[in-house]
Order: C-alpha cells, then sequence, then structure tokens
C-alpha cells in the first residue's frame, strides 16, 4: 500500500515536542494544560475500551494533538495479524484523529499466546517480506500511514543479511510507511553490538520517511557486563543529546516525544526535558536556514 496524504486533526508543527500521556500526570495536565506542550503520545492498549481514561483522553484531545503508540500488534510475528485486535487499532484512530501512529520493527505473539515484550526478528528476505505484507494490511485498515519504530537490540542474529537502516530503508520503498527514529534506541543498540550510530543514521532516508524522534533515559547494567538498557526511567543522556542534534541535522524538524516509563518524576521534570528538546530544535532550524 502507498497511503495518500491523509487529513490530520491538529496537526503539529514541525520540531514540536509532545510528552507521553502516564496516569500520574493527567489530572495535572487537565487542570494546568500547559502550553509548552507540543502534543501527547498514548499506549493505543490502553484505551481501546470505554472507560474513564479514554473520556480523559478525549477531553484532553480538545487542546493537545494525540499521537497513538501501538505496543501489541506484533507486525513481525510469523501468524497472521490479529484482526480483531487491528479492528479495535483502528476504531480507537478514528475516535482519536491522532497526528501519527506507530508500532515497532518486532513481533510479540504466536501461536495465539501473546508475550509481554517486543522481540527482535532477524532481518532476512523472508522477515523483510512477511513484515512488509503485515505493514500493508494494518494500514490498509487504518487508512494511513503507520511508522515503525526502530528497536534497542542486545543481541544480533546470525541469520540476519540485511542491516537494520536497509530493512526499514527498503520497508517504507515497499509500502510507503514511515519511520518512528528512536534515538536512544540507536544510542543503546551501537553501544551493545559496537557499530557506529552516525552511520546508521546516514543509512536512513532522508526524504521525509522520518516521521517522528523519540529520546528516552537508559541505564548500565554493570552486572552483565555493561550492556545498556532501554528502560525510559531516567533523563536523556547527554550522549544521546548529542545524536539527536545530529539526526535533525539530517532529517530537519521533527516533531520529537520525550518517552518516560518507569519511575515516573514529577510533571515538571518531564516538561524540562521537552524544554531541552525544544531547545535543540530551535538550534537545527537555525542551521537549516543558515544552510
Amino acid at each position: 500500500m502507498k497511503p495518500q496524504q491523509q487529513q490530520q486533526h491538529g496537526a503539529t508543527r514541525p520540531g514540536t515536542v509532545g510528552i507521553g500521556l502516564r496516569t500520574p500526570h493527567v489530572a495535572e495536565i487537565a487542570a494546568s494544560r500547559p502550553v509548552s506542550v507540543g502534543f501527547l503520545e498514548i499506549h493505543a492498549e490502553n484505551y481501546m475500551a470505554e472507560t474513564p481514561a479514554l473520556y480523559r483522553l478525549l477531553d484532553l484531545r480538545r487542546d493537545y494533538p494525540v499521537s497513538v503508540h501501538g505496543v501489541a500488534l506484533s507486525l513481525g510475528s510469523a501468524d497472521g495479524l490479529d484482526r480483531d485486535h487491528l479492528a479495535r487499532l483502528a476504531a480507537l484512530v478514528e475516535r482519536i484523529e491522532p497526528v501519527m501512529v506507530s508500532e515497532h520493527l518486532s513481533w510479540s505473539a504466536v501461536g495465539g499466546a501473546y508475550l509481554n515484550d517486543l522481540l527482535p526478528l532477524p532481518y532476512t528476505e523472508e522477515s523483510l517480506d512477511l513484515f512488509c505484507r503485515h505493514a500493508d494490511e494494518a494500514q490498509d485498515a487504518l487508512g494511513r500511514r503507520l511508522l515503525i519504530e526502530n528497536p534497542s537490540s542486545y543481541l544480533s542474529f546470525r541469520a540476519s543479511t540485511i542491516p537494520e537502516p536497509e530493512f526499514l530503508s527498503e520497508l517504507v520503498r515497499r509500502t510507503g510507511c514511515g519511520i518512528l527514529c528512536d534515538v536512544n534506541n540507536i544510542h543503546v543498540s551501537a553501544r551493545n553490538l559496537g557499530f557506529d550510530p552516525l552511520t546508521y543514521l546516514d543509512a536512513l532516508p532522508a526524504d521525509g520517511a522520518i516521521g517522528e524522534i523519540h529520546l528516552a533515559g537508559h541505564h548500565v547494567a554493570e552486572d552483565a557486563g555493561g550492556i545498556l538498557i532501554d528502560d525510559h526511567g531516567s533523563r536523556v543522556a547527554p550522549a544521546v543529546w548529542t545524536l539527536h542534534a545530529e539526526a535533525l541535522r539530517r532529517f530537519g524538524p521533527v516533531p520529537t516525544l520525550i518517552e518516560w516509563d518507569a519511575n515516573l518524576p514529577a510533571l515538571s521534570v518531564l516538561l524540562d526535558e521537552a524544554r531541552k528538546a525544544e531547545e535543540v530544535a530551535d538550534a537545527c532550524r537555525r542551521y537549516h536556514h543558515a544552510a
């Protein structure tokens, strides 16, 4: 499928910075309506039923663009897509009218069993063909472009024959989907697997394929040989801010999300991280204007 350009309700301006909407912050956001927040991102699976959480989201939707981030579609599974789940996602997207819809380059279901994780897939022609079929099916059901997020990696498959950024680029070419470029995940994977993160960025398509950027914290697992763990539980690391600036220089101003899921801080801390991302975006705008 090559999705047509779609109407989007409350579209974000280039370079806008958003935050993940998490339950402990909902009441404060609803009461204060911080103007510095460019958009709110939700995990789709938390809003697929008629609950008070959904009604609070619909209220916030009056003032903020919303991005929908799915975690359970399992696009990389060898099994077919769960059409009931896909229908629920499509119904949510129709109701929310989000500015972006995204999922992951991963799988999480097999044989009717769902695993509470985003699991890696080998980068082969076979898995690329399968992922493209599932991405096409999902985009047909949603009626819009889907952004696919690059994972954080802790191992690589011997069977993989396609570098990850080339896999993503070919996915974009074949299906018309976009890329959710998680800069923290690139840094984590580069450190864990020993590749150059700038070379990774250079291999991604730069012609509008990057629809969103994620920033998050990670920690060093000293008891596991010093690997980096993508836990979304702290401030963005200095090296990730540097890599983010490089990404914006390559791709131009892109809507950026501060993603924080564990060890949630006060809302003021989250907004401070968003302010830093705005400063990086402003510097990027000046760079592109001068160029």
